[in-house]
């Protein structure tokens, strides 16, 4: 178990954490949310001890152990990836090392022997003997073949580091499981196996992650930070999500009935504080009215902005037809004799291991490159907007907000230019905001408030969830839900694309399926799974 006890924790005039208890205990899975920038990275720091609070104690059950999932790719670049897993169980490491190099001693003595019979104990205790079939485990779990166990770190891409830092957390069943976004870079085997894995799980895990069908997966608990304290609600996210909403609207039917309260009160005294007979009584109702602040009723810090898609037309019946398009990048194949004809009210999801060919696709369409060989045609009443994964190129500029969204406004009115960025959380002093300062997340927003100016009815949107937190992704789902034209995407978050797609594209080795569907109807479909693997000719299919 651990608990926090009155933990505070400032930085500069900010105060993250004041005055926080809370207790995690045994079995439980809890999701810890909050906006961006509300603390939920640095409380799991604080929890592990990479940080030191202001003031407040932190309790943990003695001789229990914490793992915390490190985002550092660099940091065990000489050792093997197997023994960068075993390295999340420090103290047992610290014995196999120790055993290792007592018995390459080339003169054993009778001290040595005594030493090594303590070794071989605490190695059985700790699990040694089984450590390296468990650590293959996960790897293999991960998506990580037996062929890398024996690299070192450095000899293995990013994206593997990645997976090998996670299985490092998971390995010897830690007692107090640490997670920051552990979904980050994993396709979708590698996150149902996690999901596995973490729903048998039977000690504490406390999770940070914007993947919102994982939280629903596998979280017990919500642990929701804002203003500075953390909630604690039983149930996962979509269980606080609407807990939440019925609150809020209690809160404002309460905030409601306060202000027309106050509203009143105001109205007497201001008729009759002249009145001497009515002196006292309006005095009483002024007390009565500093007694009725409207800040013990505070409203919640999160922030979700207003994304909506309004076409300037309607799509008609021709949208896009692609003919034999071919296409190689670099001198690899991406894609060969490509068929495809998108009708009206299309929302399609594009997934598979390939993310260059998805890219690539879109690129085509919007005109950023040009085929090999193939074609495609738009519709005569199609116009598209695109939304690019890669958008660090557009805010290589001095431009404020305001201007740099004029450059892409249909109106250049201040007014109409300020409303966009309002609704994308740019109000007040955010709209002044130079271009090239923005974080990723405030990025994202700009390039969707871009997009919403176009008028387009036929939407391309490369991993548009990237950078958002919950409230953002909440909101740009619901806005293509709502929207009433053709969508062409490609995203990592499964309850995006399911809740999104009505057909499902997926590039395979072998070729693409092609389903009118929803995402996990696809999934489900065994005549699907059956072409599937026919087209992975044998192996195991990495999707989105």
């Amino acid at each position: 178990m651990i608990s926090t006890e009155n933990l505070t924790l400032s930085f500069s005039r900010q105060v993250l954490f004041k005055d926080v208890n809370i207790k995690f205990t045994p079995g439980n899975c809890y999701g810890l949310i909050g906006a961006n920038g509300a603390g939920k990275s640095t409380f799991l720091r604080l929890l592990v001890g990479d940080l030191e609070a202001d003031r407040g104690i932190i309790s943990v059950t003695p001789g229990e152990r914490i793992a915390m999932l490190r985002q550092d790719r660099h940091a065990f670049d000489e050792h093997t990836v197997l023994n960068t897993v075993i390295m999340g169980h420090p103290e047992l490491y610290h014995v196999m090392s120790e055993r290792e190099a007592l018995y390459a001693k080339a003169d054993f003595s009778e001290a040595d022997g005594m030493e090594a019979a303590r070794l071989e104990h605490d190695f059985a205790e700790m699990g040694g003997w089984e450590a390296e079939a468990e650590a293959a485990t996960l790897l293999s779990g991960l998506g990580l073949p037996e062929s890398s166990h024996a690299l070192r770190m450095e000899e293995i891409e990013d994206l593997q580091k990645v997976r090998v830092l996670l299985a490092q957390a998971l390995f010897g069943s830690p007692d107090i499981l640490l997670l920051d976004e552990p979904t980050n870079h994993l396709d979708l085997e590698s996150i149902t196996w996690l999901e596995d894995f973490l729903y048998e799980f039977r000690n504490t895990v406390i999770v940070v992650s914007h993947d919102r069908h994982f939280l629903n997966r596998v979280c017990t608990h919500t642990a929701d930070i804002d203003f500075g304290r953390i909630r604690l609600y039983v149930g996962n996210y979509d269980f606080w999500y609407h807990a939440s909403q019925l609150a809020l609207k209690q809160q404002k039917d309460e905030r409601k009935k306060r202000e027309e309260k106050i509203s009143e009160l105001k109205s007497f005294i201001q008729r009759f504080s002249s009145n001497a007979s009515k002196a006292r009584q309006a005095t009483s109702r002024k007390k009565l009215i500093e007694k009725l602040t409207l800040d013990d009723i505070r409203p919640s810090s999160r922030r979700s902005p207003y994304i909506r898609f309004e076409p300037a037309r309607s799509c008609g019946n021709n949208v896009l037809t692609v003919e034999g398009l071919k296409m190689t990048v670099d001198g690899r194949p991406v894609f060969s004799g490509l068929d495809l004809r998108v009708e009206r009210e299309d929302k399609i999801a594009f997934v598979g291991p390939d993310n260059l060919a998805k890219t690539t696709l879109f690129e085509i369409l919007t005109g950023a490159l040009e085929p090999d060989a193939g074609g495609f045609q738009w519709g005569v009443t199609i116009s598209n907007g695109y939304f690019p994964k890669a958008n660090a190129g557009f805010f290589d500029t001095d431009l404020n907000l305001i201007d740099w969204l004029r450059q892409f406004a249909a109106d250049g009115e201040e007014s109409n230019i300020r409303g966009f960025l309002g609704r994308m959380l740019f109000s007040g002093e955010e709209s002044e905001k130079r271009a090239r300062v923005l974080s990723g997340g405030e990025r994202v927003r700009c390039m969707l408030a871009r997009l919403m100016q176009t008028g387009a009815n036929a939407l391309i949107l490369d991993e548009p969830t990237n950078h958002l937190d919950l409230e953002a992704i909440t909101a740009l789902n619901d806005g293509l839900i709502a929207f009433p034209g053709v969508v062409l995407f490609c995203s990592h978050d499964h309850q995006f694309i399911s809740t999104v797609a009505n057909r499902i594209v997926e590039f395979c080795p072998g070729g693409i399926v092609d389903r009118k569907t929803d995402f996990d109807e696809y999934l489900a479909d065994p005549a699907v799974r059956k072409l599937r693997d026919s087209l992975y000719h044998g192996h195991q299919p990495i999707m989105i």
